[in-house]
């Protein structure tokens, strides 16, 4: 599933092709692609609304409206683009969703999973969960991580990956930065001490920065808007490297299951205390 620097590359990809354009029409394969609200109220609200800006809360991007916001929630296999219908890729075939644009061009959602799903509402909290801080934001500070952490005894892989507790890292992430921090992922989050909460702390906003300079990371379905690839898979130091050697100490590279997801990481570099 993309995740923030997936996400956030895809948001500012859909900036210069989308701002200040007019939907005027809406076309879906099957219904449950739209969340919220019916298909027919979707529609009726949605056409005429121009794009005012595009950002994102999480993993969902947020296209503000003239009245509403449209959210896209892209799960495993979601795609974003914008083309003419002459134009798109013959390799999207499982476009799911097509919104008509006022300059002739289409914002496409593909999906060959079928998993993803946009809703409309006039406020992000109406369809959105519970949602933990942003970690690339200023108000993420080394203090609110360790207040997040407070009252919890969890496994530190299964708590980075509940988007309540921090919002928009996931299993690629996740494992990326508790290798930095030299932290085991299966050590519970209440036997942190306070250097290594210091450490994923920043460990945490590096490998997410680092992650959208590269633009996201192209391992299974994600791409850019533009189609291209992004280079993050290139640079992973543990994330799908089982049975290679450490990068830092040349152990190699164990993959294990944490929370029912594949985590990968370092024994010798990350000890289980």
């Amino acid at each position: 599933m993309p995740e923030l620097p997936e996400v956030e590359t895809v948001v500012r990809g859909l900036r210069e092709p989308l701002i200040g354009r007019r939907i005027e029409t809406v076309w879906y394969d099957r219904e449950k692609v739209i969340a919220t609200p019916s298909a027919e109220q979707f529609i009726a609200r949605i056409k005429g609304q121009t794009v005012k800006a595009i950002t994102r809360r999480a993993k969902y991007i947020l296209c503000e409206l003239d009245h509403d916001i449209l959210a896209i929630h892209l799960k495993m296999t979601g795609r974003l683009f914008v083309a003419a219908p002459e134009n798109q890729p013959p390799e999207d075939r499982w476009v799911r969703l097509r919104f008509g644009l006022d300059n002739g061009e289409e914002l496409c959602f593909s999906d060959s999973r079928r998993f993803g799903r946009v809703y409309l509402g006039a406020n992000v909290n109406e369809f959105t969960p519970l949602l933990g801080p942003e970690p690339l934001e200023d108000a993420f500070t080394p203090a609110v991580l360790q207040t997040q952490l407070k009252g919890r005894s969890k496994l530190i892989k299964a708590l980075l990956l509940d988007q309540s507790f921090v919002a928009g890292v996931g299993n690629i992430y996740a494992d990326e930065a508790l290798h930095r921090a030299g932290i085991h992922p299966q050590r519970t989050s209440d036997r942190l001490t306070g250097a290594e909460v210091n450490r994923l702390y920043g460990t945490i906003r590096d490998v997410l920065n680092e992650g959208i300079e590269r633009q996201g990371a192209s391992i299974n379905w994600y791409r850019q808007p533009d189609g291209s690839k992004g280079q993050a898979q290139d640079n992973f130091l543990v994330y799908d490297r089982e049975g290679e050697p450490c990068y830092t100490c040349g152990t190699p590279i164990v993959k294990i299951r944490v929370a029912q997801r594949g985590t990968h990481f370092c024994p010798h570099c990350q000890p289980e205390k």
